[in-house]
């Protein structure tokens, strides 16, 4: 992992209004367990979940640290190929851009937030954990994006939505997603009345929440950086 990406982790924990939640979302976005963190850090399991209920007064610097050298070392271990997705979405695309949160989000906090219309899937959506978002020009990665970049669309981790924008009908996206390997948790149509039958049953086939919202984009991402 880059010394930069290092930082940017170990800062948005220390600056976090929840760090115990912060520490959270990374370990789970890393996939690496409770035990296996308190192993390598010489610390009891108990330790880390108390950190991450905020039981324990939040972390001083040297612990974020110790924590950011662990996951990136037990990553390193697997491969590390979470290191390598997010290093790789250091490199920005005007096609699509990729928001992590600060700390996870309900699919219906996620919906009040965007001021989204649930359009299918609302079961679904309450049992939904959102670690971030990626807001997706659909006509230009259609027409531009290479096919083995498509999977950079999710990020670290697929528990995300895909806000789709520039849509005539919403069925080409959902086809897209339709033959991924790596799917969303949820799409969001942005700006989009009229949508494609089609496109609403892939999303109940693949069990993926359909939302709407007509707020503007730049309104959207400050709203999904404000603190719980």
């Amino acid at each position: 992992m880059s010394e930069k990406l290092a930082l940017n982790i170990a800062g948005e924990i220390t600056l976090s209004q929840n760090p115990g939640a912060s520490l959270k979302k990374w370990r789970e976005i890393f996939a690496i367990s409770q035990t296996d963190l308190a192993n390598h850090l010489h610390v009891t399991p108990s330790t880390i979940s108390d950190y991450e209920a905020n039981r324990r007064k939040s972390p001083g610097i040297s612990v974020i640290k110790r924590f950011v050298h662990a996951i990136c070392e037990l990553d390193k271990q697997k491969g590390g190929w979470v290191s390598k997705k997010l290093q790789a979405e250091e490199k920005k695309s005007d096609i699509y851009d990729i928001i992590e949160f600060p700390e996870p989000i309900n699919g219906i906090e996620f919906a009040k937030r965007i001021d989204g219309k649930i359009v299918s899937g609302e079961d679904i959506l309450k049992k939904i954990q959102l670690y971030g978002y990626t807001v997706v020009d659909s006509l230009r990665a259609i027409l531009e994006l290479p096919v083995d970049e498509f999977s950079n669309l999710f990020g670290t981790t697929t528990q995300r939505a895909a806000v789709f924008t520039n849509l005539t009908m919403g069925r080409s996206p959902m086809v897209a997603i339709r033959v991924l390997k790596l799917k969303p948790s949820i799409v969001v149509f942005h700006n989009l009345a009229d949508i494609d039958k089609l496109a609403i049953k892939i999303g109940e086939v693949e069990r993926i929440p359909i939302i709407t919202t007509v707020l503007p984009i730049d309104e959207l991402k400050k709203k999904m950086a404000e603190p719980k």
